[in-house]
C-alpha cells in the first residue's frame, strides 16, 4: 500500500508538483538518510553530516529539471546517484582548498599536504561508474545501490524488479569492468 502511495507521488512529482515531491522526500526521508550515512560512511568524509548531505541532496534534485521515476527503485538509484556525486563533488572542493583553491598566498609553501588515498580511490570509482553507467546502466544502477547505499542483494533485486542471483551476477559483472576500468586488483 505505501509503494503504491509512493508511486502515486512519483508520478505527480514527474509532472511537475513540488508539494508531491516534497511530501514523497518526507516519505522516504529515514530510508534516504540511512542512504546519506552510508554514503558517508564509505567516503571517510568527517566534515558532511548526513542530514547535510541529505538536504543538499533535496536542494540538487529540485532544481534539477523533472526527471522520470516510474518506480521507487529508479527513484532511490536517482537519489544514491545524486549523493555520490554531491560527496565527489564536496571531497574535489575540499582537495582544492588544501592545495590553495579559493584563497590567495603571498609566499609558497616549501611542502605540499598530501591528499587522502580514500578521497582519490572515491573520486576515481566515481568516474569509474559514470562509466559503467554509459556501458550498461543496470549494472551501474547496481554499484550505486550496493556499494553507495549497502543494500543487500535482496533488497537491490527488489528494487530494480530482478532476482536475487541476477543482482549478485550483475555485481560481478561490474567489479570486473570497475576492476579493469580502475586497474586494481580488487574492489570489495
Amino acid at each position: 500500500m505505501q509503494d503504491a502511495g509512493i508511486d502515486g507521488l512519483i508520478r505527480l512529482s514527474e509532472n511537475g508538483d513540488s508539494a508531491a515531491r516534497q511530501q514523497l522526500f518526507t516519505m522516504l526521508y529515514r530510508e534516504l538518510r540511512q542512504m546519506a550515512e552510508r554514503q558517508l560512511r564509505r567516503s571517510a568524509t568527517p566534515t558532511l553530516s548526513p542530514t547535510t548531505l541529505l538536504h543538499e541532496t533535496y536542494l540538487s534534485m529540485s532544481a534539477a529539471a523533472p526527471a522520470a521515476f516510474p518506480d521507487r527503485a529508479r527513484f532511490l538509484a536517482y537519489a544514491s546517484c545524486a549523493m555520490r556525486g554531491l560527496v565527489i563533488d564536496h571531497i574535489r572542493k575540499r582537495r582544492a582548498q588544501r592545495h590553495g583553491g579559493g584563497f590567495e598566498f603571498t609566499t609558497l609553501p616549501t611542502e605540499i599536504p598530501e591528499v587522502a588515498d580514500e578521497e582519490l580511490d572515491l573520486d576515481r570509482l566515481g568516474d569509474a561508474v559514470d562509466a559503467l553507467g554509459a556501458v550498461d546502466a543496470r549494472l551501474a544502477r547496481v554499484v550505486d545501490l550496493k556499494f553507495f547505499c549497502g543494500f543487500s542483494f535482496e533488497e537491490i533485486g527488489g528494487l530494480l524488479g530482478i532476482s536475487e542471483r541476477t543482482a549478485q551476477r550483475d555485481w560481478d559483472k561490474a567489479r570486473m569492468f570497475l576492476q579493469h576500468h580502475l586497474r586494481v586488483p580488487n574492489i570489495p
